[in-house]
């Protein structure tokens, strides 16, 4: 019996009757959107094979496109938002040998190292940006899906979002 056939089983039994199917549409959620970030970290890395970039990865590259033009410390690649995994310091080594990322240590507080694109970096990332904007276009195009469909899958994920930060901050 799968996970999802024994939760909607048990909700029955707890007289969860009027959300019977909520759960199994969350987890539904948490698993497309899990999915959909593999996806994308693979087309990706289809798009640089294709190109012949094979010295950087997909996690790498969109790691750049997300910080654009700005200079940030490691730290801040995190609580900006522009990096989500757990090794952050390992793939700004490698982004400041490959020669995508230059780094130097912040004048204020010596012990920080803030990094920003070099030259190679910004192609990297513009590769990224005219990736992402074929799909967006493609998707539109092909009737896949509306800019305002768009727009409401937004407006719910950022209001996930928003509810998963407040139970990190507010809830033991």
């Amino acid at each position: 019996m799968s996970f999802h056939s024994q939760v909607k089983r048990s909700e029955g039994a707890d007289g969860a009757e009027g959300n019977a199917d909520l759960l199994p549409r969350y987890l539904d959620s948490l698993s497309l959107v899990e999915r959909l970030h593999r996806l994308l970290l693979d087309v990706i890395k289809d798009e640089f094979e294709r190109l012949s970039i094979l010295d950087i990865n997909a996690v790498q590259a969109l790691l750049l496109f997300n910080v654009a033009d700005n200079e940030v410390t490691a730290g801040e690649l995190k609580s900006r938002g522009y990096y989500q995994g757990s090794n952050v310091s390992y793939n700004l080594k490698k982004l400041v040998e490959n020669g995508y990322m230059h780094h130097a240590r912040c004048e204020i507080d010596r012990r920080s190292v803030r990094v920003k694109l070099t030259p190679r970096g910004q192609e990297v990332r513009e590769v990224v940006a005219e990736l992402f904007q074929r799909h967006a276009d493609g998707m539109v195009g092909k009737s896949i899906i509306t800019p305002d469909e768009l727009e409401g899958i937004n407006v719910a994920l950022r209001r996930m979002e928003r509810y998963w930060s407040d139970q990190i901050r507010y809830i033991y």
